[in-house]
C-alpha cells in the first residue's frame, strides 16, 4: 500500500494531457477518489500491539478504523498532546466523546467512537496543538478495533539524529548524523515470526535503514541482523543500536533478524517497489 500522492503531484499526472489525443479535463470526483485512495491507511496484522493497532503518522494520511455497535473504539494521541477540536460528518448515528488518562507529561487524550449500528460510514477530523488526524470510520456487524494509536517516525529519527555524547561510541566511518524528513520511505515488508522483539516497521532516508522495535526491546535479548545475498546465505552488516532503532549504514534488498539456536525465531525485512515511498507490511 502506498504513501499517499502529493496532491499537486497527482493532479498534474491526472489532468496532464495524452500525446496525438484531445486533451479533455479530469473528472474532479474521480481525481478525489484516487487522491483519497492513494492516501488511505488500513489495518495490517503486523502492526498490531497486543489489540491496539499502531498507525505511523503521516501528514495527510487517512487512517481507517473499524467499529461495531455495542463497542467502543478507542483513539489515542500521542502523550503529551492536546485536543482542540473534534469533528464527524455524522453525529447522529456516531457517539464520540474524549477523555484523558495518566498525569503530567504522560497525560493522554483519547477520542472514543461508537456507531449505533453496523454498514455506517462517516470521517472523522481530530485536531491538536501538534497536528491533525484524518480517520476513515466504518462499522461492520461485531469485530471492532478496540483501539488505535499512532507511531511518530519522525520525531523518533529527530530524536536518534540528535548529536551524540562524547561518552557514547564514535559512529563507523560514513554515518550520517541527520537525515532529510521528506525522504523517508517505508517500502518494507515484514515477514515470518512473531515474537515479542518483532519490529514494528523498517524505513529508509536514502542512505541509511531504520528498523523501530517495540519498547520491549530493552528487556529482551536483541536479536542480530544478517543481509541475505542473492545465494540466499546471511551476511554480516555493520549496524548499531539507538534506543529501540537499529541504524543500518546502508540501503538493502532483504534482511533477517535471527535468535536462538534449536528452534530459531527469524524476521525477514524485504525492500519492496524500488524507491517508491510505501508503508510497511502492506
Amino acid at each position: 500500500m502506498r504513501i499517499p500522492f502529493a496532491a499537486p503531484l497527482l493532479s498534474a499526472i491526472l489532468l496532464a494531457p495524452v500525446q496525438g489525443a484531445a486533451s479533455a479535463p479530469a473528472d474532479p470526483v474521480r481525481v478525489i477518489e484516487v487522491a483519497n485512495r492513494q492516501a488511505t491507511y488500513g489495518p495490517a496484522a503486523q502492526d498490531f500491539v497486543n489489540a491496539v493497532h499502531v498507525y505511523p503518522y503521516v501528514e495527510g494520511a487517512i487512517y481507517r478504523a473499524v467499529t461495531a455497535p455495542e463497542r467502543v473504539t478507542d483513539i489515542a494521541l500521542q502523550a503529551g498532546e492536546t485536543l482542540v477540536a473534534v469533528a464527524s460528518g455524522d453525529t447522529v448515528r456516531w457517539v464520540i466523546g474524549d477523555t484523558t488518562s495518566g498525569a503530567g507529561a504522560s497525560k493522554r487524550t483519547h477520542v472514543l467512537v461508537k456507531p449505533v449500528g453496523n454498514g455506517l460510514a462517516t470521517n472523522l477530523v481530530i485536531t491538536t496543538d501538534r497536528r491533525s488526524y484524518h480517520v476513515a470510520l466504518t462499522s461492520v456487524v461485531r469485530t471492532a478495533m478496540t483501539a488505535l494509536s499512532w507511531s511518530y517516525p519522525q520525531d523518533a529519527l529527530l530524536a536518534v539524529s540528535r548529536p551524540v555524547p562524547a561518552v557514547e561510541a564514535v559512529a563507523p566511518p560514513g554515518a550520517s548524523p541527520g537525515f532529510e524528513i521528506d525522504q523517508l520511505r517505508f517500502n518494507y515488508q515484514l515477514s515470518g515470526d512473531k515474537p515479542a522483539w518483532r519490529p514494528l516497521r523498517a524505513f529508509d532516508d536514502g542512505r541509511q535503514t531504520y528498523l523501530e522495535f517495540p519498547p520491549t526491546l530493552a528487556v529482551g535479548e536483541a536479536p542480530p541482523l544478517f543481509l541475505i545475498g542473492a545465494d540466499g546465505g546471511p551476511q554480516l552488516v555493520n549496524y548499531r543500536v539507538r534506543g529501540r532503532f537499529y541504524v543500518v549504514d546502508r540501503i538493502f534488498d532483504v534482511a533477517e533478524l535471527r535468535l536462538g539456536t534449536k528452534k530459531q525465531q527469524i524476521v525477514r525485512i524485504q525492500r519492496v517497489g524500488g524507491t517508491e515511498r510505501t508503508r510497511s507490511g502492506s
